[in-house]
């Protein structure tokens, strides 16, 4: 796990430093990172996270405390908000809530960002591949239901489809 963590990490930052060179001009941010929330207590719509994803949030808050995030985007459920907040009360960000079902909304939101925003959506295994599709992923994204570990970096590029990474952590 540790080996996995790190190796991760590192294609973070790697990631990060290349941002800049393939933002395209009128992009309106340099990278979106976008995971799924943690794993929940159960399968309730209003499930919160289990200590499992308490510690998996923890994770993902060491994994991206030098990517240079500058917002945070959550839904109105609590358990993407706890995936969120250790990255967030790290860095002084405060999340800001979107509707889960408000994809335009959170495509407004990104675009008001800045051109030099890094930004971190935690959504849902629904919210997620749809969100990489608006944002002009082609490849197809299927999150199963146990499946907590998906870390996606999208840069914008010029001219071109965006870069995706799909990491896990």
């Amino acid at each position: 796990m540790r080996t996995r963590i790190l190796a991760a990490g590192a294609f973070l930052v790697i990631g990060a430093a290349l941002a800049g060179p393939f933002v395209r001009g009128a992009a309106a941010q340099e990278a979106i990172y976008v995971v799924r929330h943690a794993e929940r207590v159960d399968d309730e719509k209003l499930s919160p996270l289990s200590p499992e994803g308490h510690a998996r949030a923890a994770r993902l808050a060491g994994i991206l405390r030098d990517a240079g995030i500058t917002h945070v985007f959550v839904s109105e459920y609590e358990r993407t908000a706890q995936t969120a907040a250790p990255l967030a009360k790290r860095l002084g960000l405060t999340p800001v809530a979107v509707r889960a079902d408000d994809m335009g909304a959170l495509l407004d939101k990104l675009r008001a960002t800045g051109p030099k925003a890094r930004v971190l959506v935690a959504g849902h295994s629904d919210t997620v591949p749809a969100l990489l599709k608006a944002l002009g992923c082609g490849e197809p994204i299927t999150i199963a239901k146990a499946e907590y570990d998906n870390l996606f970096l999208v840069i914008p590029r010029d001219q071109a489809s965006p870069l995706l990474l799909r990491l896990r952590y």
